[in-house]
């Protein structure tokens, strides 16, 4: 999953991989993360930042024995650890000392919910991961005191419209809960979950919610501003985006307001 940040001078985004996976074929995480890192160095313009997702079905014992060696690459632009895998069979609750030695690491942390499961995973990454984040979070709306706490505790969506279409999530992009969750003031951002499976890229995300639910360029603009609030860049570098993207000619339409 990535996320675009900016566009001016430097593109700025957030991308999972899963070093720990790779143990059983002898591949050290710390020798993957330079390789991905060395990729990532050759596109210029960019700055990629790097969460290793576990998969639960592996279990908790895989992700404790990676945690030291990714602490050993936080110089390669690794920031923190996410939770993947079939949330339908098997809950976060396991993953409970991952999430916490992750954080004596300084290592920020999400969890995958609410997507194949209901909202009992989302709850279950909450209370029991203790996530700063969480990815897709669909399924939040069986839940009203769920949607309540999201927007009380401004725990940020990380939703992937179009990856939930293709999977069968949502039937369709109309039904989609992003615009309902916006209005509850639910922390909402838009990501692309996986290009190359999905074949989507960011702006067609949000022209399919301007085309299908009515978004207006305004609204677009505040879900970006939400993916800069809700990102892990250093605060220093972070505080400056928002008026580097106003800045942007990009960035205005011409006084319109709704897609045509």
């Amino acid at each position: 999953m990535a996320r675009d940040l900016a566009r001016q001078n430097i593109i700025y985004a957030e991308a999972f991989y899963a070093p720990a996976s790779f143990a059983r074929e002898d591949l050290s995480v710390q020798h993957i993360t330079e390789a991905v890192r060395k990729g990532l160095s050759r596109v210029a313009g960019t700055e990629v930042t790097l969460t290793s997702d576990f998969a639960r079905n592996n279990g908790p014992e895989e992700a404790l024995a990676a945690l030291p060696a990714l602490a050993e690459v936080r110089d390669l632009g690794v920031v923190g650890i996410g939770l993947g895998g079939s949330e339908q069979r098997v809950p976060p609750e396991p993953f409970a000392p991952v999430f916490a030695r992750a954080r004596e690491l300084g290592l920020r942390t999400r969890a995958h919910a609410g997507e194949a499961a209901g909202a009992g995973s989302i709850w279950g990454a909450i209370r029991a991961l203790r996530v700063e984040r969480i990815g897709h979070g669909t399924r939040a709306h069986e839940d009203e005191r769920l949607l309540d706490y999201l927007a009380e505790q401004r725990i940020p969506l990380e939703m992937c419209p179009l990856s939930n279409l293709r999977t069968g999530v949502v039937r369709s992009i109309c039904e989609h809960p992003l615009r309902r969750y916006l209005e509850r003031g639910i922390p909402v951002t838009v990501s692309t979950d996986d290009p190359a499976m999905f074949g989507n890229s960011l702006a067609e995300e949000y022209l399919a919610l301007e085309r299908e639910q009515g978004l207006t360029r305004e609204d677009v603009r505040g879900l970006i501003l939400q993916a800069v609030a809700a990102s892990w860049l250093p605060e220093e570098r972070k505080s400056d985006l928002p008026a580097r993207l106003r800045a942007d000619p990009a960035w205005g339409d011409g006084g319109r307001t709704r897609s045509g």
